[in-house]
């Protein structure tokens, strides 16, 4: 068993950790405004407290966390680059992957890598399409981009725009990437409160997109409440000229201007309220689908893609402010939620925050057809704590294919790059991680990994603020995953990494 052994000891002293009494309390009376989701959206930088800053400082003076921008990690963990940000200077966000391409998000458009040799990527484009937070996905020759704010129109040359005025535009861009070197733009679909995040459900002549939004407004002529529900699109793989939507299938039915699902704040105190999903992965081979819905879990059959059903929906008024994300296991007997407490601008990861906020929820799937359950059984999170002047949380993450075991990489913003296995779902642990010392020591500045992926024998990280970053994982535990090979990775259209694995 290869040991997590580094340089330094990783753990705050409680000293220092009481500094973050004050964000504790605000975290939790702030109710759904604490829940931003997703950094980048507003100012990245916050001022902390002299007490925060002095104790950010004297952890980094003791050992006790990496300094300024200092890399570190686990000794099965190797940092083989980083590629900076270049033409595109926005926050970094997701990632997808075709052949021998990484794909890249940025607040600014997208870039596209060459990652033949993964310790020297090349890039091969960079396209300049404003529009946050442009959450990126592939199919065959097409690459969809999600714009969650609102422009002056649906071109890669718009300028913001108050979406209280009508011919304000928020939806997805659809482009050709026949040619990957020259992506060619040559679609775009309006959706209700934007595209915050998508997902793909390929089809053999056809795309399905779920689209995910929320906060509706009734002064936003787009974006009215109650909005409960998702955007599905078609898009014709030969035409994607004519993507349009099909079906805008309502999740959380309920009477009132509200609609259903979780009410929020007051009535469950630092909890998100639900007007919408946040993001939602699907299982094609198994027909499922696991949605994050801001104060909602949710399990539904994609038997019908225009037509989801739901399956199953559960809360965690206690400890989740705010569903984020979802990955199920490899037999679909289990889904990995992820809470972004503090909406990722937020300094997380410390002992008063403590292990079980801001971090996943572990729930088994149990019963068959219709009847399939979610049943809580864990919660995970990094067991690092992270000054307060990191933002840190659980955020984006991809399993890693072992065969009889349920292991996944997982990005915690500056918490970093962390390897985890959950294979016995009351139990998980840590097996590897890699970090990046705090931005400042003086401000909370956000930064750190957004995604972090398995893909083809390597973990690829997209940084916010510093790029892009190629990992090797070296481990007895994982090694088995480098002989899968993948043609295609879009995280949130999860593959079935084995053809004959057991039910």
């Amino acid at each position: 068993m290869t040991s997590l052994r580094t340089t330094r000891v990783r753990r705050r002293p409680l000293a220092v950790a009481t500094a973050a009494a004050g964000l504790l309390a605000t975290l939790l009376a702030a109710g759904p405004a604490a829940a931003t989701p997703d950094p980048g959206d507003a100012a990245t930088e916050r001022a902390v407290t002299a007490e925060q800053a002095a104790g950010a400082r004297s952890a980094v003076r003791s050992g006790e966390i990496p300094g300024v921008d200092e890399v570190v990690h686990s000794d099965n963990i190797t940092h083989l680059t980083n590629i900076p940000k270049d033409a595109l200077p926005g926050t970094n966000s997701d990632l997808a992957f075709q052949g021998k391409y990484a794909f890249a998000g940025n607040y600014d458009g997208f870039r596209v890598f060459d990652i033949s040799d993964p310790k020297a990527p090349k890039t091969v484009a960079q396209v300049l399409c404003p529009g946050s937070q442009n959450d990126i996905s592939v199919s065959g020759d097409l690459l969809f981009l999600s714009t969650d704010s609102s422009r002056s129109d649906n071109s890669c040359a718009s300028t913001t725009q108050p979406a209280t005025e009508k011919s304000s535009w928020e939806g997805m861009k659809i482009f050709d990437i026949s040619d990957v070197a020259n992506p060619k733009y040559v679609a775009a679909v309006e959706t209700a409160c934007g595209s915050h995040t998508h997902t793909l459900v390929p089809k053999r002549s056809d795309v399905y997109v779920y689209v995910s939004s929320y906060s509706p407004n009734a002064a936003f002529p787009d974006c009215q409440p109650p909005h409960d529900g998702i955007s599905v699109i078609k898009v014709p793989r030969k035409a994607p000229e004519q993507a349009r939507i099909v079906n805008f299938p309502v999740l959380f039915p309920g009477e009132g201007p509200d609609g259903g699902g979780n009410p929020g704040s007051p009535t469950n105190p630092g909890v998100s309220k639900t007007t919408g999903c946040h993001d939602i992965t699907v299982l094609p081979s198994k027909n499922l689908a696991a949605g994050a819905c801001m104060g909602d879990g949710l399990l539904f059959d994609i038997t019908d893609p225009a037509n989801p059903k739901i399956l199953d929906q559960v809360q965690d008024n206690v400890n989740f402010a705010f569903w984020h994300s979802a990955t199920f296991n490899q037999k679909a007997n289990k889904v990995v939620f992820t809470d972004e407490l503090g909406g990722g601008g937020a300094a997380t990861c410390n002992a008063v925050i403590g292990p079980n906020r801001g971090a996943d929820g572990i729930y088994d799937i149990v019963g068959k057809g219709d009847k399939r359950k979610l049943v809580f059984r864990s919660y995970f999170k990094i067991p690092r704590h992270q000054a307060n002047t990191e933002n840190c949380v659980a955020h984006n993450g991809s399993l890693i294919p072992v065969k009889g075991k349920d292991l996944m990489v997982q990005a915690w913003y500056q918490g970093g790059v962390s390897v985890w296995d959950f294979t016995d779902s009351a139990n998980p642990h840590e097996i590897a991680y890699f970090e990046r010392g705090p931005i400042s020591t003086e401000v909370l500045r956000g930064g750190g990994s957004w995604s972090a992926y398995y893909y083809n024998g390597h973990i690829f990280s997209n940084d916010m603020a510093k790029g892009f970053d190629v990992l090797k994982l070296s481990d007895p535990r994982t090694d088995a995953a480098k002989r899968i090979r993948m043609d295609e990775l879009n995280v949130q259209t999860q593959p079935d990494y084995f053809e004959d694995f057991e039910d």
